[in-house]
């Protein structure tokens, strides 16, 4: 396809990196034409310099010829000047845009049709839901939701102590004593879809598929004690504080937010009057004990500076706070970064591409389209998610007989609300919705039928 991406920021830039890498056609556009040097010389992609929501600017793109365009700059009124404007020159272009003022957020809900919008997404929002969704689950470093609630691909990390540690993977269950799958492991940066020989190590980070029921007897079987999450401190006060402190008070839970811009605080007093709102610098010690860190069920670091957040993060690990939830924009995850106490780690760029990326791949190929897809293992693997429908293969026979492409597990199946873990007899069925991992590998799995060899 032919996808034109505006701004070349973060977001911007990750979306090309991606959907190149998946041999579409990506021209960039920005008005920076430093950061249109730097993705060229990067990436696979084309470049036009210029105002995205001029006309001239997207004639010089060949908005005419393009499937679809992502608004991915800093403004939203620039992104949607943008989409209309290109909507309005092509028809039959899809649009996308990344919308952060929840009142204009409102406005598009309302009239998409005004905007010539196909899809918005706000990375602040979805970054909030994702770390509320992690206080539900303290022993969790990562969670992934599959169909509608009813399986999930957890993150667990081997330390020295664990009960996990030196045992292979056909022993898990008298250990855990329930039925889960792990899909992948992550070793020395390499993603890997493991046998049931594997013998797991400490230091590995393991992507388990559970039913949603089963993770509470998992946590408890691996004694992994779960303190219910009463006090939550949240360092800086941007727009995922704020939508993150409205999802906990809503929870009725006690949250505390520290910023140090005064402006910020009284804004966020009125508009949050159930929390506790701290004027100061978190980078303070002094503030920090005396605001009660130690005392809290949970801290999430969320300003917008990646190593404040690391620095905050390892002091409350220092102070033994149990949940710790790191937001990192810019800085990538790596051996050193993942070698930190930095408790669960959540990157609002991924969460808006992995959403970006399914839209596209539903674009390619509507029927047998993935549901949902998740980037785990830092990225090294996808989880997919499909639903089976008439035209899908191997209907009704046993996974044993049935030849998958390598380096892909099919983790679980759910039938009427009802999930298994499956096994070699297990069979799939139209109305049936399946999860796989699928890790490395050049071809990219556009539709449920790509996944058979």
């Amino acid at each position: 396809m032919r996808i034109l991406i505006a701004g070349s920021g973060k977001v911007g830039e990750t979306l090309a990196k991606q959907l190149s890498a998946e041999g579409h056609d990506v021209t960039l556009i920005d008005s920076d034409s430093r950061v249109l040097a730097s993705g060229v010389e990067r990436y696979d992609v084309l470049a036009v310099q210029g105002n995205c929501a001029s006309m001239d600017t997207l004639k010089n793109a060949d908005v005419m010829a393009a499937d679809l365009l992502i608004a991915t700059t800093g403004t939203d009124e620039l992104n949607l000047l943008c989409c209309m404007t290109a909507h309005r020159m092509n028809k039959k272009l899809h649009a996308i845009a990344r919308i952060r003022n929840p009142e204009y957020m409102a406005q598009v809900i309302s009239m998409p049709d005004a905007f010539g919008l196909s899809l918005c997404f706000n990375p602040e929002r979805q970054t909030a839901v994702e770390i509320s969704r992690l206080l539900n689950y303290p022993g969790f470093l990562k969670r992934d939701s599959f169909a509608r609630g009813h399986v999930e691909i957890v993150e667990l990390k081997i330390d020295e102590d664990s009960k996990l540690a030196g045992v292979p993977l056909s022993m898990m269950y008298s250990i855990v004593k329930c039925r889960v799958l792990v899909c992948t492991v992550l070793r020395d940066g390499r993603a890997i879809i493991p046998a049931g020989n594997f013998v797991l190590e400490a230091g590995d980070r393991i992507f388990v598929t559970a039913p949603t029921e089963a993770l509470a007897q998992l946590l408890k079987s691996l004694g992994i004690l779960v303190h219910k999450t009463k006090e939550v401190v949240l360092i800086g006060g941007g727009m995922v504080s704020y939508y993150l402190a409205d999802l906990l008070l809503k929870r009725h839970l006690n949250v505390k937010i520290i910023e140090s811009n005064r402006e910020r605080c009284e804004k966020l007093a009125e508009l949050l009057p159930e929390a506790s709102i701290i004027h100061g610098d978190a980078t303070n010690h002094t503030l920090l004990a005396e605001e009660g860190l130690s005392e809290c069920d949970a801290v999430a670091t969320l300003t917008g500076m990646d190593e404040m957040n690391i620095i905050a993060s390892l002091y409350a690990d220092k102070r033994g706070v149990r949940q710790i939830v790191t937001k990192l924009a810019k800085i990538e995850e790596t051996e050193i970064v993942d070698s930190l106490p930095l408790g669960s780690v959540v990157c609002p760029r991924k969460l808006c591409c992995d959403t970006v990326l399914r839209y596209v791949r539903a674009m390619q190929n509507q029927a047998g389209a993935a549901i949902s897809i998740h980037a785990i293992a830092d990225g090294r693997a996808e989880a997919l998610e499909f639903r089976v429908d008439a035209t899908t293969e191997h209907t009704g026979e046993p996974l044993k007989s049935i030849k998958f492409r390598p380096n892909l597990l099919l983790v679980s199946i759910t039938r009427k609300g009802k999930t298994e873990i499956p096994n070699g007899d297990s069979t799939f069925e139209v109305g049936d919705t399946i999860v796989v991992v699928v890790a490395g590998g050049e071809e990219v799995i556009l539709q449920l039928n790509d996944i058979f060899a």
